[in-house]
């Protein structure tokens, strides 16, 4: 089992969601209207100045399932590049 994070401009939600559906990712938890600076996408901080926020995905998947949506990950990653998106992958040890 792997679990994948993932952090992205929340203009891209519907993009990633269709990431997880392509992968069959059927449970994962969702936040909403975080906030972080990337290298590439600078500040998504709600403000006045930066209005922008991100929405983080935790999810933990078979093995398959992670590299397919990381390898559809990086294609958004081209495809909406200043958008900023970065996904993680993390072994998972143990699930109750």
């Amino acid at each position: 089992m792997k679990a994948v994070i993932i952090a992205y401009n929340e203009a891209i939600d519907e993009e990633v969601m269709e990431v997880l559906d392509k992968n069959e990712v059927k449970a994962y938890t969702k936040w909403t209207k975080t906030l972080g600076k990337g290298t590439a996408s600078g500040p998504h901080l709600m403000t006045n100045i930066w209005p922008i926020a991100n929405n983080v995905i935790f999810c933990v998947v078979e093995e398959n399932q992670a590299s397919g949506a990381l390898k559809d990950i990086r294609s958004l990653r081209e495809e909406f590049p200043q958008e900023g998106i970065k996904a993680f992958q993390i072994p998972v040890e143990e699930v109750t």
